[in-house]
């Protein structure tokens, strides 16, 4: 049994599964860390609300003073409703809509992270109606590989996201002729779950490139965004359940090239609030098979979309009769879809009707991605502050 969840089995038993289980405490010492690693070098911090956007999450989150990373207008709305200044407020996507933009506008958010031409006339013309001028940081697409999954890949010329070098030239001489946005800075992100940090490194100096040709055309701009993407331990959720923040700002302080006065945003999410959390589940039923045995759980794809969409792995322990010989299974869930599965050919202690698993690092991409598939009922979270 884990350290992590052995003191709340009893009260785990009386909680209707499946539910979220959010290890507040874990959070709080992480953004303790993040907070003290990112101080050493004056960075500024922007939470990525897409990440998780549990109220409770986010409350403590603002606590510490970071921003808020948003990508659609109600996730702006939501975090000023939970405490963050709009001035700490970015606003990235590649398809904001026209009243996602006005709402941004009349907040008066620190930055529009800006991706197209076309975009950047549209919030023109609604900063000129308003009679003000928008921020913007141009998100440029620096065509560096994360390392990291396909869908999770943002920043190559073959993604949808970002401006690419060649409309550079084109983007700068429009921008002389938008008279009510203020460039203020330069965005970037090239993917999540990144754990290899030479791809950081490569962005650094990709970035220096792009500083060097806005230098040339005597364009300094005060603020930099180098995005988030940092990954986490999937595999080993307590033996490394805060990431080391130091080492990855270190890369950036290392080989960032950064102008007097300039001022470096980073928007982390997963890394913060990935291993804070689990999805709690109950065994259904045991179905053996020939070739395998299938763990059929009360929680699915409605609960945990990621193994479905990306193939993801999340460590899954068994919280009860873990004193049983291990038995191998299919871990799967009641959705009438054959993707609707956890893990295949995992060895778990065998398992029984009612037992309860614990699937890992699930406090990132988890509740925030859940839906009403099958018209199955949205679950409920539980905080370790609740079960003392």
């Amino acid at each position: 049994m884990t350290s992590f969840l052995e003191s709340k089995i009893q009260q785990f038993r009386h909680i209707t599964t499946p539910f979220y289980y959010y290890d507040m405490a874990l959070l709080s010492n992480t953004l303790q860390r993040l907070k003290y690693e990112s101080d050493k070098y004056n960075f500024t911090i922007h939470y990525a609300l897409k990440a998780n956007a549990n109220s409770e999450i986010l409350q403590l989150i603002q606590r510490y003073g970071f921003g808020a990373d948003c990508v659609s207008g109600n996730e702006v709305s939501k975090a000023l409703d939970t405490g963050f200044e709009a001035d700490k407020i970015v606003f990235a996507g590649v398809g904001k809509s026209d009243a996602e933009i006005n709402t941004a506008l009349k907040n008066k958010i620190h930055a529009f992270n800006c991706e197209s031409i076309q975009e950047l006339e549209v919030i023109n013309e609604f900063a000129a109606n308003m009679l003000m001028k928008a921020p913007v940081a141009l998100r440029l697409n620096p065509n560096v590989s994360a390392n990291t999954h396909k869908y999770i890949t943002t920043g190559l010329e073959e993604n949808k996201f970002g401006i690419n070098q060649w409309e550079l030239e084109t983007i700068v001489e429009r921008l002389k002729q938008l008279k009510n946005i203020e460039l203020i800075g330069l965005h970037f992100h090239i993917g999540s779950q990144i754990t290899d940090l030479s791809a950081y490194k490569s962005l650094c100096l990709k970035i220096n490139e792009f500083q060097a040709w806005f230098l040339q055309r005597h364009i300094a701009l005060p603020h930099l965004n180098v995005g988030g993407g940092l990954g986490i331990d999937y595999h080993q959720p307590d033996q490394n359940a805060i990431v080391d923040f130091g080492a990855y700002f270190k890369v950036f302080h290392d080989f960032l090239e950064v102008l007097p006065g300039q001022t470096i945003h980073f928007e982390l999410g997963r890394s913060v609030v990935a291993n804070c959390g689990s999805l709690i589940s109950k065994v259904l039923y045991i179905k053996n098979g020939i070739n395998t045995n299938f763990m059929i759980l009360d929680a699915g794809m409605t609960e945990l979309i990621r193994p479905a969409l990306y193939q993801a792995y999340h460590k899954i322990e068994k919280l009860t009769n873990t004193e049983e010989k291990s038995k191998r299974y299919d871990v799967v869930g009641p959705i009438c879809e054959s993707s609707d599965c956890f893990g295949k050919a995992l060895y778990l202690p065998t398992s029984y009707r009612g037992d309860l698993i614990a699937i890992r690092s699930t406090g990132a991409y988890g509740e925030v991605m859940s839906s009403n598939y099958n018209l199955r009922e949205k679950v409920k979270a539980y905080y370790s502050h609740e079960l003392l």
